[in-house]
């Protein structure tokens, strides 16, 4: 009785709590949007799908139109399955829907000081506009150098070691931002934090799997004591928030000592805290922790996404080879085969432009969009739409609309050029990819950077190609993606690198 009396007094207030909801949402005068039949207490609970999650939502979609109305345990969901709909209600209508999706679990595992989780208000604000001052399109110009050394340095490991090609992107990826935030040079440091990074990104995917935690259902449940059974997710989350507070602290801890010793070289962090000098107290506490934040923010927000991009762009250029052909004759033709690309070739390469936007398109990392919740009653097209409801911007059903891409499970950056320019008239998937409104990435220039000058260095240098069977014949690639949790990625593959020809080998190991 000891036990369950906790968990009965809980279920009562859950029920209690659903209930009031439901007469509420009774006494509204307009509809709401269209969706599949909810029953008594539960909704939708058991139409939610916890696989192929934005996949079913687009069926849905298919079925009730673009604005599809769910509800899970009085929990309201809207999904939207068009960009014009996304744009009307989370850009034009921006400060209605502002707030983020509140996820208790996130805050158990010590996830809620990073930039994507945290709540709408003057912090946020505060956190958002640091992060974009050092993160607009004049600020990342200065990081250029950086993004370009970690992308030559890259390209001889890829030769010398290629079946551990994701190993090495991920290295590559997470040195540039760890130079660029705090100054920290991976290759001198004997610190492992690469490790530490792959380690705590692991937390952050297992945290936010749709439906795996009842507390995101019931959030009085994370009063629960960790010893009662069924509290496994506050014994997880106490783990995992010393495992996040890791990834916060080391680099930031081993930057500071750096300052306080005079030989720390340039970077954000550098930057944010001599702005500190002046102040005191509590002043200096709050500024001292969004420099923190931002700075971690921006490990978490661009290692994962950036790695999920940089494979599936492996993956077509080892599938389509005419791509591949088509972006190295446009190379040859700006660059030469006596140098790498630079940042002063983009204007003339916009294939590679190309190759970069179908990439974020035809394996879409954040397949549900970044989540909004809406923060006020408001009215669409007939419709109410209830304060609290979880928005869901289903990007991935975005990357298929045929009236935007047609035939959208090839790769064909060509879909984006007219007479040899970028097509304004295409849709840009970055422009859902990266989110919507104020709860947009703030990171996109900085990725989209980061991406071109990896992309244009690899295809400039090396081929790629599927991998060879015990003949040496091709091998068919059918790699699917990650499925269940808020990013996905591409499922392990192998493919075949090697340097294009022997003034591409001289570039490469010229430049390592």
């Amino acid at each position: 009785m000891a036990l369950t009396s906790p968990l009965a007094a809980i279920a009562l207030v859950c029920v209690i709590s659903i209930f009031f909801k439901h007469i509420l949402m009774k006494r509204r005068k307009l509809p709401l949007p269209p969706g599949p039949r909810r029953l008594p207490i539960i909704g939708n609970a058991l139409s939610i799908p916890t696989r192929r999650i934005a996949q079913v939502y687009r069926e849905m979609s298919v079925q009730y139109g673009d604005l599809v109305y769910l509800e899970s345990f009085g929990q309201p969901l809207l999904v939207i399955g068009t960009h014009e709909t996304a744009l009307d209600l989370l850009e034009k209508r921006s400060a209605k829907y502002a707030d983020k999706v509140h996820s208790t679990m996130a805050s158990l595992a010590g996830w809620d000081w990073v930039l994507p989780i945290m709540p709408y208000g003057p912090w946020w604000r505060r956190s958002r506009k640091a992060f974009h001052e050092f993160f607009n399109p004049g600020a990342i110009v200065l990081y250029r150098p950086i993004q370009l050394e970690c992308s030559q340095r890259i390209l001889s490991r890829l030769v010398r070691d290629p079946q551990h090609f994701p190993e090495h992107i991920r290295h590559c990826i997470g040195s540039g931002i760890m130079r660029i935030t705090y100054g920290i040079d991976i290759e001198n440091e004997t610190i492992p934090y690469m490790a530490i990074a792959a380690e705590t990104m692991a937390t952050f995917a297992a945290v936010f799997v749709p439906g795996k935690y009842l507390v995101e259902t019931f959030p009085i449940l994370r009063f629960l004591p960790s010893w009662l059974p069924g509290a496994r997710f506050k014994r997880e989350g106490k783990e995992w928030t010393r495992i996040v507070r890791r990834l916060r602290d080391t680099p930031w801890n081993a930057t500071a000592a750096a300052m306080r010793d005079g030989n720390a070289p340039p970077s954000i962090i550098m930057s944010m805290l001599e702005r500190t000098s002046g102040l005191e107290g509590q002043a200096l506490a709050e500024e001292t922790t969004i420099a923190r934040d931002t700075a971690s923010s921006a490990y978490a927000g661009g290692a994962d996404t950036l790695f999920s991009t940089t494979m599936s762009f492996f993956l077509a250029m080892a599938s389509y080879p005419e791509v591949q052909k088509r972006a190295q004759v446009e190379l040859d033709a700006v660059v030469g085969p006596h140098r790498l690309p630079n940042f002063d070739d983009q204007p003339s390469l916009p294939y590679i432009a190309a190759i970069i936007r179908e990439c974020i398109r035809w394996r879409i990392v954040v397949p549900l969009g970044i989540m909004h919740h809406s923060m006020e009653d408001d009215e669409y097209r007939g419709y109410h739409i209830p304060k609290g409801t979880l928005v869901i911007p289903n990007a991935w059903a975005m990357t298929r609309d045929t009236r935007h891409y047609p035939d959208p499970e090839e790769f064909k950056p060509e879909r984006y050029l007219k007479d040899g320019k970028l097509n304004p008239e295409v849709l840009d998937p970055g422009d859902f990819g990266f989110g919507y409104g104020r709860r947009g990435c703030p990171g996109r220039d900085f990725s989209e950077a980061a991406l071109f000058s990896f992309m244009s260095h690899v295809l400039h240098t090396l081929k790629i190609g599927p991998p060879l069977d015990v003949d040496g014949k091709p091998l068919p690639l059918d790699v699917g993606m990650t499925d269940g949790g808020i990013l996905a990625l591409p499922e392990p593959f192998e493919c075949t690198i090697a340097p294009r020809s022997a003034e591409a080998e001289a570039l490469i190991f010229g430049s390592s």
